[in-house]
């Protein structure tokens, strides 16, 4: 491993995190949970296959990142986050606030995977009437489908098809995201080619306190 020799905890902190992949593979792990390589390298688009078993290792030999046994039928190691690998949750949280504002500046070909939504959402969303019923929002954008649950004060979001949501949401990537944190009104949304079905106070029980910006 590569050191900064520096007596330092963020010099040692990088030490172990920060060379290129290494925070993506636990973004990965922070979504997924437990995963098997292909899944790791399946959400990492670009990486070379060799340079992610490097990773992986490095991660496993600082104690981040351990393997565990699968059970049948899967018959292939899972890649999980230690209780220390844990801890960076909110690291990767804190760089994901600070990057926000640079999604602007997104170039339209930059890759995109649905479930990287789900740690900028839930990070964002707010619960504004907690009394209330639960409600749900079936998000379709990207290659998979995306559920967010708004419940007891706070707001959940997962891999998941619902098979009666509240509401649906079906548009871009760029779009949908701009609409969910309140970048866009619907309206502007809509304009952009958004598709919304339900009531519009189950979408707005769920943004940030932001007001929207009409674009």
């Amino acid at each position: 491993m590569r050191t900064y020799r520096q007596f330092c905890a963020l010099a040692k902190a990088l030490d172990v995190v920060g060379d290129r992949w290494s925070l993506l593979v636990v973004r990965e792990l922070l979504i997924r949970g437990p995963s098997r390589y292909t899944d790791i390298r399946r959400g990492l688009p670009g990486i070379a296959t060799n340079l992610l078993a490097d990773r992986l290792r490095e991660l496993e030999e600082a104690g981040v990142v351990r393997r565990s046994t699968a059970r049948p039928p899967v018959a292939t190691p899972l890649f999980e986050l230690t209780p220390r690998g844990e801890e960076l949750r909110d690291v990767v949280l804190a760089l994901g606030r600070w990057g926000s504002p640079l999604m602007m500046e997104a170039s339209d070909e930059d890759e995109f995977q649905t479930h990287w939504l789900t740690l900028p959402l839930t990070l964002r969303l707010v619960d504004h009437a907690p009394a209330d019923p639960p409600v749900s929002i079936q998000v379709l954008t990207g290659d998979e489908p995306l559920l967010i649950e708004a419940r007891d004060g706070r707001v959940h979001t997962r891999l998941a098809s619902a098979e009666r949501p509240d509401a649906v949401l079906e548009g871009p990537h760029r779009v949908v995201s701009g609409l969910l944190v309140g970048r866009l009104d619907l309206d502007a949304a809509r304009s952009r080619g958004a598709r919304y079905e339900g009531d519009p106070r189950t979408l707005a029980r769920v943004q940030p306190n932001a007001a929207p910006a009409r674009a």
